[in-house]
């Protein structure tokens, strides 16, 4: 059978179209390569930790977590963790830093940088930021959750107890000392509370607490003058008279012993203006 040569004509060109076609997808449809898959060990290390001083710190975060996929063992993969970690304090993610940095802990208990790791988990959890009530309303953060602040005085506490000749020890140990008084003030709170609200053996427990747990701490007279008016409220006069006098002795300028203490507000009225809820008089024992 004879093919026409209009046939042939019109097969030549859906032919040399069909070329053209693949040749352009060939030519346009390439991608470009990308460095965190094409780069060795050292040089995406060094971009990351480039990426970390330049204060990009999400850039570093995903330059360490590709580089931690692509090489799993090895000494730059040990670090980029650390880094990592860094990197994802930074951008206030602290769930991610604390798991990333508790897991090189894990991991790697004998590194070189392992005072650094404590450190840094220590930090992850003192940092964590205020809420918008805290920053915009002023609420005391020793009003909220303190499961993050013992935590955080209890990775520090770690890395005193294992490190002690560690660079970052002095600054931890100053660190433990504000979180410490942190949690003193946390308990002064609910002993206030509950001595507002009239439950004042709850409120004369958690002052006995802050007396024999946080010896020392600025709040230690406060829970004496709570001990004193919850010992006189629950009808135990010699108990109250006791106290009162341990409270002169040690803190003779303490307002209680002149009346007037404590004095009871509410944050809320803190966005007005030079408002005040008054006081509870406390006559001095």
């Amino acid at each position: 059978m004879r093919v026409p040569p209009s046939f042939r004509t019109v097969s030549r060109l859906v032919l040399v179209a069909l070329v053209f076609a693949l040749a352009g997808c060939s030519l346009f449809g390439k991608k470009k390569e990308d460095p965190l898959e094409t780069l060795g060990v050292e040089q995406l290390y060094d971009r990351g930790k480039a990426a970390n001083d330049r204060g990009n710190y999400n850039d570093a975060a995903k330059t360490f977590t590709r580089l931690i996929a692509r090489f799993p063992f090895g000494p730059y993969t040990e670090q980029a963790q650390i880094d990592q970690a860094y990197a994802q304090y930074k951008m206030n993610k602290p769930d991610d830093a604390y798991s990333t940095i508790n897991r090189f802990i894990k991991t790697y208990p004998t590194h070189r940088h392992i005072d650094y790791a404590y450190y840094l988990r220590g930090l992850i959890n003192f940092d964590r930021e205020e809420g918008l009530l805290e920053r915009y309303v002023g609420l005391d953060m020793t009003q909220r959750d303190q499961a993050f602040v013992r935590q955080s005085f209890d990775d520090f506490a770690s890395l005193v107890k294992r490190y002690p000749d560690s660079r970052y020890a002095a600054d931890s140990v100053q660190r433990m000392v504000h979180l410490r008084n942190g949690m003193a003030q946390a308990e002064l709170n609910i002993a206030l509370y509950y001595l507002r609200r009239g439950a004042h053996v709850a409120a004369a427990n958690r002052a006995k607490t802050i007396i024999e747990t946080y010896d020392g701490a600025p709040q230690v007279g406060d829970a004496l003058a709570v001990l004193v008016l919850s010992y006189h409220e629950l009808g135990q006069d010699g108990l109250s008279d006791d106290t009162a006098r341990v409270l002169e002795m040690n803190y003779p300028g303490h307002p209680a012993l002149a009346g007037g203490w404590p004095v009871w507000r509410s944050n809320w009225w803190k966005l007005i203006p030079l408002s005040n809820r008054g006081a509870k008089p406390v006559a001095k024992k």
